[in-house]
């Protein structure tokens, strides 16, 4: 059988990885499925997906070109052990970055870099309004990631009700977005987008078909650019209620929600369906 070149662009915490405090969403600990630790940090076990997911993530990179597509740092994302062969392409930093076998390119690094220089505000001037609006009382932690964007760590109870409107406001004047996801909170250059990222990748690969799933509003325009999207039923897209052409909202909630878009993602490859993950054990 001829099948199309499918590429599966896909977002990782939230919509295929798990933190222990995600898995909560909406699954009663008699029901939790099996789980597998993908991520390791200072000792401790981070992430999670089920041993079920593990084995369609596996099928599917066997059956499409599967890009791991995140707004995570390189660093943080090369802490990840994916149960499937090393993706020959990822998208780290919201875009900003293009792995290549592990590397970064560095033609796509300085196409970004040139186009945020153009089209927004400067890092400096974000970080200084960031820093300068936070309170010690409910901020955790601030960051910057590979000199891109910007990001605060927060407790959500504790936040002033008005302060993430306000922020939004001024960044967008500027040419900036602003994410609440879980306990962070993303103050990302316009230009930088997950979207570019993967149509570089897709003419790259030739791509017939692609395929996108995300959860936060920073992957909005990876969902929309996609030929075909999941969002789950949690995260920021879907508590805003968030829908677009193509973009299929599902109901499922929690860490099952990562199966179910795994599977769409086989159905549209034509790949089968594993009955059990790798190394599992029949019940």
């Amino acid at each position: 059988m001829n099948r199309r070149r499918v590429l599966v662009a896909s977002d990782l915490d939230r919509t295929l990885l798990y933190s222990a405090a995600a898995l909560g969403l909406t699954m009663p600990d008699a029901s939790a499925p099996r789980l597998l630790c993908v991520e390791v940090y200072e000792g401790r076990p981070l992430s999670y997906l089920t041993e079920t997911a593990a084995g369609l993530l596996a099928a599917l990179a066997r059956a499409a070109v599967f890009v791991p597509t995140t707004t995570r740092t390189r660093e943080q994302y090369g802490r990840i052990r994916l149960p499937c062969p090393t993706p020959e392409f990822a998208i780290c930093a919201n875009g900003g970055h293009i792995l290549v076998d592990g590397v970064p390119d560095a033609a796509w690094r300085a196409r970004v870099g040139d186009r945020l220089a153009d089209e927004c505000a400067p890092l400096d001037e974000v970080t200084a309004r960031l820093s300068a609006g936070t309170d010690p009382a409910w901020l955790l932690k601030e960051r910057t990631a590979e000199d891109l964007f910007a990001y605060a760590v927060v407790n959500r109870e504790l936040l002033p009700p008005d302060w993430l409107t306000e922020l939004t406001a001024w960044a967008g004047t500027r040419g900036w977005t602003v994410s609440l996801q879980g306990r962070k909170v993303y103050v990302v250059p316009r230009p930088l987008t997950k979207s570019a990222a993967l149509a570089e990748v897709a003419r790259r690969t030739g791509a017939e078909l692609t395929l996108a799933a995300g959860d936060s509003l920073l992957d909005a325009d990876l969902l929309t650019a996609a030929d075909r999207a999941w969002r789950p039923g949690h995260g920021e897209l879907a508590d805003g209620d968030w829908s677009a052409p193509g973009v299929t909202a599902l109901a499922t909630a929690g860490v099952l929600a990562g199966e179910e878009i795994l599977r769409a993602f086989l159905k549209q490859t034509e790949g089968p369906e594993p009955s059990e993950a790798p190394g599992s054990m029949p019940a």
